[in-house]
């Protein structure tokens, strides 16, 4: 009986095809997991909102605050971006969205007492720009929802992250139109950590520019910065907006900050993320 002769490197190739299987099917299965876990969140709201404070730099008083999601600690997912990033690679981003906007307005009015609802704060919510683009929304809806709880749509600032590539602006900036016509307010987040800054902010004149916390951080110390800031606060001041500088952690930015006149703040050193309405403050210097 002849014996067959395999080419050279054939084993090794073998066990570099089970050991690519292998993975793969550990791939899957971890994805299937997570995709379960992902329904069961959303079924049964089990995500911690944290409200984070916005401060006005020049008078102290908290203008708003910005609600966060954080998904429960999970052996599947090691932190929230994590987490984040694989919704985003799953086909339930629309819906996921949906919840994380409605489960934000819901718990941010059930935490308010009666005195801090009268102060009519502002609420800015992240959104992913492609959402607002998806033809299955409906901004009615939250309309809805926000008469049901009985907040003003002035109230609510839709939050889109600068590093979300927008292609069509001319596009975008008539769907922006027709939210601000149902009295939305729009900001734009992580300004100065993009390419695509300047452009964005042409195009879609937001009411609010939330400046990255990589440009935030010594800003005091950084010539570089400090020229891109004025750039941007100049654009600011001629396009009536608002800036709310991000990440702020040492009284040091807060002087820079408040000396160039920005508007708003918000970090660590004037009010953490909690999970209760919690007043910002502008530490004493």
């Amino acid at each position: 009986m002849n014996s067959v002769s395999y080419p050279r490197g054939y084993s090794l190739n073998l066990f570099s095809y089970l050991k690519y299987l292998n993975k793969r099917r550990h791939e899957d299965f971890l994805y299937y997991k997570r995709y379960n876990e992902l329904k069961k969140i959303i079924k049964n709201e089990k995500l911690n909102t944290l409200f984070q404070p916005i401060v006005n730099l020049q008078t102290n008083e908290t203008f708003g605050f910005e609600a966060l999601n954080r998904p429960l600690q999970s052996q599947l997912f090691a932190n929230p971006d994590q987490f984040y990033e694989f919704v985003g690679q799953t086909d339930m981003v629309f819906q996921f969205e949906k919840f994380c906007r409605n489960l934000s307005l819901k718990r941010f009015i059930a935490r308010l007492t009666q005195q801090e609802i009268e102060r009519d704060f502002t609420l800015f919510l992240n959104i992913h720009p492609h959402v607002l683009l998806d033809k299955n929304y409906h901004g009615g809806e939250t309309l809805q929802l926000l008469k049901e709880i009985g907040i003003q749509p002035d109230q609510v600032v839709f939050e889109l992250t600068e590093r979300s590539a927008v292609t069509d602006f001319k596009e975008f900036e008539r769907v922006l139109s027709n939210y601000r016509s149902q009295g939305y307010r729009i900001a734009i987040d992580d300004v100065g950590s993009g390419y695509n800054s300047l452009k964005t902010l042409i195009y879609l004149k937001p009411e609010f520019i939330k400046l990255d916390r990589s440009l935030i951080q010594y800003i005091d110390n950084s010539q570089a910065g400090q020229q891109l800031v004025s750039l941007i606060y100049n654009y600011a001041v001629q396009s009536n907006t608002k800036i709310i500088a991000e990440g702020i952690e040492r009284i040091e930015e807060i002087q820079y900050l408040q000396s160039v006149g920005i508007h708003f703040g918000q970090g660590y050193a004037l009010g953490r993320p909690d999970e209760n309405i919690k007043l910002g403050n502008v530490p004493l210097l």
